[in-house]
C-alpha cells in the first residue's frame, strides 16, 4: 500500500487523515487512514467499506472516533471516490466488490491470516462485508453492518427479466456526464433522493465523488455503477449467507433508516448466530449525518470487546 498526501482538489478531511492506494491485480483502490491515536493500542486494523454512490468520506466523522482505539482504513470501493474504474465491457456485480475485499486483506493485510481484522460496513459496504465474513470468517474477527442486513433479493421467476434489462442498458450506455460550474451546485444535487442527506453531509461527502473538467465538475463516479445488474440473489440465497456468518456481528439499525419500511428483516437477524443489534437515532447515513455519537459508541463498545 502507499500513502500520499491529498490532491489539492479535494479539502483535507481533517489534520491526520491520510490518502492511500492499494494496488490489486486488475484495479488500485483508494481510500483514507486515520491511524490509531492510542499509542497502547493492540487492536487490529479495521477496514471500512461504504454505500452505492458513495465513497470514503462518508466515514469522515465516525472513522476519528473508532481511530482513538485503533487504525482506520476506509476504502473507496471500485468505481467510486478516487478508485479505479472496472474496464470497457464490465459490469459492477456484487461479488466482484467481495473480490476485491478478499484480495485488498490477503495482499495489503496479510497479518490478518494470524490476527483477523475487523470490517465496519455501511449499505452496500455491509452486504460487501457480511459475504466476505461468511466465506473467510478467519481473517474477521467482528464484523458491523450499518443500516444493512444482507443483500437486495429478487425472487428467481425474475431472473430474465433483469437479465434482460441489464443487458439493454448495457447497449445503451449511459448519458453525457453534466457539468457543474462548482462542487456546491453538485452537492446541493446529492441532497436529495434514495437516502437524502443533510448540507453540511453532502457537502462532506460530494468532493471526492468529483473531478475538474472544461467549464466545471463532473462525477468521478463510473456512470455504469447505475446500470441494472444482470443477476440478484434470490431470498433464498441470503439467507443462507447469512446464517454462515460466524464472526460476532454488530447491526446498527436506524431509526430512520431504509430498513424501516423493509419487510422480513427480523427473521434475515435470527439467522446470524452472534448478532447484536442496536437502535440508533438518524436516517440511512446515520454514521455520517446529524449525531454520530451514538454510533460511534456502540461501534467502540463492540470492537473493544473480547
Amino acid at each position: 500500500m502507499t500513502e500520499t498526501s491529498l490532491p489539492g482538489s479535494v479539502p483535507e478531511p481533517q489534520a491526520g487523515c491520510h490518502e492511500m492506494h492499494w494496488p490489486l491485480d486488475n484495479i488500485t483502490l483508494s481510500g483514507l487512514t486515520w491511524p490509531s491515536s492510542s499509542e497502547e493500542s493492540s487492536r487490529p486494523p479495521a477496514i471500512l467499506l461504504h454505500g452505492w454512490l458513495d465513497n470514503a468520506m462518508s466515514f469522515a466523522r465516525l472513522a476519528p472516533l473508532l481511530a482513538e482505539n485503533t487504525t482506520v482504513h476506509a476504502v473507496d470501493m471500485a468505481g467510486h471516490g478516487h478508485s479505479g474504474h472496472r474496464p470497457p465491457g464490465y459490469s459492477y456485480w456484487l461479488m466482484d466488490y467481495v473480490g476485491d475485499l478478499s484480495e485488498l486483506v490477503e495482499r495489503h493485510f496479510p497479518e490478518s491470516e494470524r490476527y483477523p481484522l475487523d470490517l465496519v460496513g455501511h449499505s452496500l459496504g455491509g452486504i460487501v462485508c457480511a459475504l466476505y465474513a461468511a466465506a473467510f470468517p478467519e481473517r474477521v474477527r467482528r464484523l458491523v453492518m450499518i443500516d444493512s442486513l444482507g443483500a437486495l433479493s429478487r425472487p428467481a421467476r425474475e431472473t430474465i427479466p433483469q437479465l434482460r434489462r441489464a443487458l439493454q442498458k448495457r447497449r445503451a450506455g449511459s448519458a453525457a456526464p453534466a457539468v457543474y460550474p462548482d462542487i456546491q451546485s453538485a452537492a446541493r444535487i446529492r441532497e436529495g433522493g434514495l437516502s437524502p442527506l443533510s448540507p453540511e453531509a453532502a457537502r462532506t461527502l460530494v468532493p471526492r465523488n468529483m473531478r475538474t473538467e472544461t467549464g466545471g465538475f463532473i462525477w468521478r463516479t463510473d456512470a455504469r455503477l447505475r446500470h441494472p445488474t444482470p443477476l440478484m440473489m434470490t431470498e433464498e440465497q441470503v439467507r443462507a449467507s447469512l446464517s454462515a456468518i460466524q464472526t460476532p456481528t454488530l447491526f446498527v439499525r436506524a431509526e430512520e433508516g431504509l430498513l424501516v419500511s423493509r419487510g422480513g428483516l427480523d427473521s434475515r437477524a435470527g439467522l446470524v448466530p452472534n448478532l447484536e443489534t442496536v437502535d440508533v437515532p438518524g436516517g440511512h447515513h446515520c454514521h455520517l449525518d446529524g449525531e454520530v455519537t451514538p454510533v460511534a459508541e456502540a461501534i467502540n463498545r463492540f470492537l473493544l470487546h473480547d
